[in-house]
């Protein structure tokens, strides 16, 4: 297939890597280092037994008309970054090109062909704000995915591989179409474990349930899953944020087929695992706080669904994104009046 990865992260570089070495003709779309870094060298990837693939099949580019209509585009950036290059992303659209959305969170297509007469086609203001997102990529074209891997960019062009594999997928109708066996057949074929789900919605809601939770938990303790679910007082929390959004969850027809204690004692079991948010507040980035915590606000509120610990939680975070990105410009400006 021809492919075009839409951000050459630590998901994106590892997608790329092994669709690369399957065959695939895959062209990374990457700006700054990452693309000097691709162009000269291939991307690499370091796997967890030590050993490493490099693939220097590929391209890299950042501009969306070179690279040109693709069979598959795989939106590998996070959700806060998707509305800055939503009106670039139809450049590489074919007739019948589909879009394999690898983000975190409720999706900003949740909502097509789903939620009732109440709720269907409405729009996820935490994560599409402006509707950019859903105008310039239709739900049409999308299909879901959850990423259940673990791994990070350690370099430009270099991706290290902590664990996992599974990568499943499912149209937004819960049809079984030709396009999305065609998609898990080329997931599978690169070595990743694709199932083709009948409620991706249901799975998007189980990697939530902790996501939403022990996320931005540990952002604000700076802590560990085990010290999370091995602390009465934070485990309590977890318990109480995600009976929360199971509620919201039931009220928009999602069952879930793990029990909340056997979801919390799966996260014990990881160990001392930094989250994904609280790498990115140790390393001043902006998290991940919208589509994995305000979306399942938003959510609430649509379900008239209480959720007082979750917007606690939600609250607390924004104002350390908030005071990080002051502090964030305030080094800007020395630097800019000390030059």
């Amino acid at each position: 297939m021809k492919v075009a990865i839409i951000g050459a992260g630590a998901i994106g570089g590892y997608v790329g890597v092994k669709l690369a070495l399957a065959g695939n003709d895959v062209t990374f779309i990457v700006r700054g280092a990452n693309l000097a870094a691709i162009r000269e060298h291939g991307m690499k990837l370091q796997l967890p037994d030590g050993s490493e693939q490099v693939a220097r099949n590929v391209r890299a580019t950042s501009d969306y008309t070179e690279a040109g209509p693709q069979d598959l585009v795989i939106l590998a950036l996070k959700a806060h970054q998707v509305e800055a290059v939503a009106r670039d992303v139809p450049k590489l659209f074919g007739p019948d090109t589909a879009v394999v959305t690898m983000q975190n969170g409720i999706p900003y297509w949740y909502f097509h062909q789903h939620g009732g007469a109440a709720l269907q086609g409405k729009r996820v203001t935490s994560v599409d704000p402006s509707g950019v997102v859903g105008e310039c990529i239709p739900a049409s074209r999308v299909i879901g995915c959850v990423v259940y891997p673990a791994s990070e960019l350690t370099a430009p062009g270099v991706v290290r591989h902590i664990e996992g594999d599974r990568f499943p997928v499912g149209e937004l109708d819960g049809s079984s179409s030709e396009r999305v066996q065609r998609i898990s057949e080329c997931f599978s074929a690169a070595g990743f474990k694709a199932p083709v789900l009948d409620d991706i919605r249901a799975e998007i809601w189980l990697k939530l349930w902790g996501n939403l939770t022990f996320n931005p938990i540990s952002s604000l303790s700076h802590s560990t899953l085990v010290d999370i679910c091995q602390f009465p007082l934070t485990r309590a929390l977890a318990a109480s944020m995600m009976t929360e959004a199971q509620t919201v969850a039931h009220k928009l027809g999602i069952r879930f087929r793990v029990p909340l204690d056997k979801r919390i004692a799966g996260a014990e079991k990881v160990g001392k695992h930094k989250t994904s948010m609280l790498q990115d507040i140790e390393a001043g980035r902006a998290p991940e706080i919208d589509a994995l915590v305000g979306s399942v606000v938003e959510l609430g509120r649509y379900t008239e669904t209480p959720t007082p610990h979750i917007d606690t939680v939600y609250a607390l975070v924004k104002l350390l994104a908030k005071t990080m990105d002051e502090e964030r410009g305030q080094v800007r400006l020395q630097a800019l009046e000390a030059a």
